[in-house]
């Protein structure tokens, strides 16, 4: 790959319909990758959404593989692209959950890293009276994943996750120089923190960030922000779009990441206070 390949993230208002939402998906990845993209990431939960999280176990596959597993890997072969694959329910030991797992399959459409989500969204937003308590359904991953691909290394994060700078200093020390988010933010908590919680990982962290999200009404009667973008390694904002299905493309600049890293080392100038 050059070093300014072109990378994308899709933007869903999915539905309980997954043949509908696989369509959608793979007409949005193929638009994308007609626009030159080579890495796409699909938003939080892309092949289904239902009226209660507990809908999901319906949908959840072994981890050797399953009807999502294989609609990834062939979509990813079948464009040659390299695709971070949202999140798929995927069984935990406990029957009665899922984890939200994160797939990324190459260009040859083989499986090439799994991250299940971390930190699960459990609140009350008390100005919508809207509860969410994802833990009743969803088993907490324990792992980081940080992965070699051609337009750099790759780190993966889902959705509630980006309210923990944390994970994203831990996955920088892993080397990560792009970070991939699938999300499905609130209407109320995107309109609040969305786009700056995006650039200030990207600031941070001086990495690239993918941010693929829901965006619309679903059939739960919940509304998902939207606005997926894409930030470069000073925070800028080069792409964006507003609500509904869509996708964004852009350049991924590796020289311009590492001139920023070269010219502006707070990486490098970090300091840890052991006595706090």
């Amino acid at each position: 790959m050059t070093d300014q390949s072109k990378i994308a993230a899709i933007q869903m208002a999915s539905s309980p319909n997954v043949n509908a939402n696989l369509l959608e998906a793979a007409r949005l990845a193929e638009d994308a990758a007609k626009s030159g993209a080579k890495l796409i990431v699909l938003p939080e939960n892309f092949a289904f959404i239902g009226k209660r999280d507990k809908d999901l176990l319906n949908l959840k596959e072994s981890a050797q593989g399953g009807p999502l597993q294989d609609f990834l890997s062939s979509l990813a072969k079948r464009l040659k692209i390299w695709i971070v694959g949202g999140t798929i329910p995927i069984e935990a030991d406990d029957a009665t959950k899922v984890y939200a797992s994160c797939l990324v399959y190459n260009d040859k459409g083989k499986k090439v890293a799994r991250y299940d989500k971390i930190h699960l969204f459990d609140v009350h937003l008390t100005e919508t009276d809207e509860h969410y308590a994802e833990s009743a359904v969803i088993e907490a991953g324990d792992k980081l994943v940080v992965i070699d691909t051609p337009f750099g290394k790759l780190g993966l994060a889902i959705c509630y996750d980006l309210r923990f700078p944390e994970l994203f200093r831990l996955l920088l020390n892993r080397g990560a120089e792009i970070i991939a988010i699938p999300a499905s933010f609130t209407a109320l908590t995107g309109k609040a923190h969305w786009e700056t919680l995006v650039r200030a990982r990207a600031i941070e962290n001086l990495c690239y960030v993918i941010a693929a999200a829901q965006g619309g009404y679903h059939i739960s009667g919940r509304e998902t922000h939207g606005k997926s973008l894409i930030a470069d390694p000073w925070g800028t904002v080069i792409a964006k779009v507003p609500r509904g299905s869509a996708h964004i493309v852009s350049s991924l600049d590796m020289d311009f990441l590492k001139a920023t890293r070269r010219n502006f080392p707070c990486i490098e100038h970090r300091r840890f206070c052991t006595d706090l």
